[in-house]
């Protein structure tokens, strides 16, 4: 029983040692795939922003000044750049910036190229924790992952913010439609249409808040970046997501190796401890 008891222990220990190869596998794979969205985000960011001023809300683009057209175009892109390094930051496990500074210091119709996306959630625990622990780097991905959908999130909000303190994006929609409309959903009825992608096409139901039964259907165009169809623009970006999802196909084998394993130490341990005491 003894031996069978060391047998198990150094199948545990070699398969501890390849998990921890491929959890480093891994890590380098998020790095450059976090480093290639970043890079994806920032130009889709931009091409949404063109289409929604120059197809979506015209007249409205049409109504701002030269300098006014700049800057809102400077802090686009500063709001693209700054969701890239945070982006990486993800995977260094350093602060996520943060600013209490509100999107746009100027007033109606002007903007800052200085606005940064603001965002309250915390970066993934270090891969290094423990890497032969299939459980906890499953853990450390799955945050990952929600954190990286999170900036993609606080991202398209900040940006419809940005562009409706320009007065491109009416005024007249309150701040919970533009919050909905980042996570793809209204509080108020709607009616999803289609369009272009990173793009949110609503007809919305809005209570007249003049008379409560009555209400009117109004149509609103806004950011919202979606990992899926950043993914499938970027042939780079896609590839390295099925690299990805290679490796964690791997990961998840081992993963069931690595608990069966454990499930057999522990009956050999308990069949040796029932031996051990066991008297007539």
């Amino acid at each position: 029983m003894a031996r069978a008891i060391e047998r198990i222990e150094r199948d545990i220990a070699a398969l501890k040692e390849a998990i921890r190869a491929i959890a480093t596998e891994l890590q380098s794979a998020y790095a450059s795939y976090l480093n290639t969205l970043g890079l994806a985000v920032r130009k889709q960011l931009i091409l949404a922003s063109y289409h929604l001023c120059t197809q979506g809300y015209p007249e409205n683009f049409l109504h701002l000044s030269l300098n006014q057209r700049q800057q809102l175009q400077q802090a686009i892109r500063k709001l693209g750049q700054v969701a890239s390094e945070q982006l990486l930051t993800c995977i260094k496990n350093e602060e996520v910036g943060e600013d209490g500074r509100d999107l746009g210091d100027g007033q109606d119709g002007e903007v800052t190229s200085s606005s940064p996306v603001m965002l309250g959630t915390s970066t993934p625990e270090p891969l290094t924790l423990d890497t032969s622990n299939p459980i906890e780097l499953a853990k450390w991905q799955h945050n990952l992952e929600e954190v990286t959908q999170e900036i993609l999130k606080k991202l398209s909000h900040d940006a419809n913010l940005l562009l409706q303190k320009a007065g491109v994006l009416p005024k007249k929609l309150p701040e919970p439609i533009l919050a909905a409309a980042a996570a793809a959903a209204s509080e108020a009825s709607a009616e999803v249409m289609p369009g272009p992608p990173n793009l949110l096409n609503l007809v919305i139901e809005i209570e007249n808040e003049q008379q409560s039964e009555d209400s009117e259907l109004t149509q609103i165009m806004a950011i919202n970046l979606r990992l899926g169809e950043i993914e499938f623009a970027d042939v780079t970006l896609s590839s390295e997501r099925r690299q990805i999802r290679s490796i964690l196909v791997q990961i998840n084998k081992l993963g069931r190796e690595y608990q069966k394993k454990h499930r057999e130490r522990a009956i050999a341990e308990a069949e040796a401890a029932w031996r051990a005491s066991w008297f007539e």
